[in-house]
């Protein structure tokens, strides 16, 4: 793992800092940034995202969802838990901690925006990060990509039916168009992207051309990130900055959310006796976020100062330390499980 990477927790820490610091200091500028919108759709914001997200999609194989067959368990396994569980599982956190437990600590509107932000992290499975989960744990990088490339491509179908239905039960009017448009910007067309230009540099036997741009693109990705997570939280500065609790009120429901899942993924894959190479990165996938679709998606909806782009934004924070110590866990545990096949 890289500087980037290793270091990403720092890095939007520090982004934090300093989009609530300029936000504070030069108000009039990120409310330039704030109205240069179309649809719906910030155009700065988007431009980063998709610096985000197009790297991430290069990596995705399509024609490794052909070995699917082989090893089925562990892909069953990762699909449960992405598509039946942990959607499920964030909307109700959402409600109990913002609608019950910090009923006194949040007013309703500010409220339903933050359980809107955790469904839509919880809706978005995780693509890129879990190669790097999967490479620390020692996991099968073959299957890993199987198992990438599926839930990307259920993503397209289904993120968006899920999430309109969690939202509309959460109390939250749903523009189906702004959503269909969501997936569209930041799902479709980056896969499509992707596919085309990985075709075009993967043509031969060697994958020495791909990797080599993949590599060449990741700091470009995290720096997108980061310049997003600034423009995000100086248009948050002044909330921040009037209420500071904010962020720690959802961390909380993140941080159980997060190693719930992990503790449910974890037990079944021991259960049905998945070896550890698949186990553990399949538990990864189900556990970690696609944030970036989150917040791309939370912006579009609600706005860059709403409380769902925030919400969406502290799971930035919350999850690269979380997913460390669970890959720690994961590797300290690998004599918990046998060599049966996936």
């Amino acid at each position: 793992m890289g500087v980037f990477e290793r270091y990403l927790t720092l890095w939007v820490g520090l982004c934090i800092v300093a989009g609530v610091t300029f936000g504070n200091l030069f108000p009039g500028l990120f409310e330039w940034f704030a109205a240069q919108e179309v649809a719906h759709v910030n155009i700065p914001v988007a431009l980063f995202i998709w610096v985000m997200i197009y790297p991430m999609m290069v990596q995705v194989d399509f024609f490794a969802i052909k070995d699917v067959g082989k090893k089925p368990k562990g892909l069953f396994l990762t699909l449960f838990i992405n598509w039946l569980v942990k959607p499920f599982t964030m909307a109700a956190l959402g409600w109990l901690f913002f609608r019950v437990i910090f009923a006194d600590l949040v007013d309703p509107q500010t409220a339903t925006e933050y359980i809107a932000g955790m469904i839509l992290l919880g809706v978005a499975p995780c693509t890129a990060m879990v190669f790097v989960w999967s490479h620390l744990t020692e996991g099968d990088a073959n299957y890993t990509l199987v198992q990438v490339s599926v839930n990307d491509l259920i993503m397209i179908f289904a993120f968006a039916p899920i999430a309109g239905f969690l939202l509309g039960v959460s109390d939250v009017t749903v523009p189906w168009d702004t959503l269909l448009l969501s997936v569209l910007l930041y799902v479709v067309i980056p896969l499509v992207a992707g596919v085309i230009t990985r075709k075009k540099l993967d043509s031969g036997t060697s994958h020495e051309r791909l990797n080599h741009f993949i590599h060449r693109l990741k700091p470009v990705s995290i720096a997108g990130l980061l310049a997003t997570v600034v423009l995000l939280f100086g248009f948050q500065a002044e909330t921040i900055m009037a209420q500071p609790l904010a962020i720690v009120l959802i961390a909380i429901p993140l941080l159980i959310q997060t190693y719930g899942i992990f503790a449910i993924a974890y037990a079944a894959a021991r259960a049905i006796r998945l070896p550890h190479n698949v186990a553990a990165p399949a538990c990864m996938i189900g556990t970690s976020n696609f944030f970036e679709l989150a917040v791309a998606v939370a912006i579009s909806l609600f706005g860059l100062n709403s409380g769902a782009a925030l919400a969406t934004v502290v799971g930035v924070l919350v999850e690269v330390p979380v997913m460390l110590t669970l890959v720690a866990f994961a590797n300290r545990t690998r004599h918990w499980f046998g060599g049966a096949p996936a």
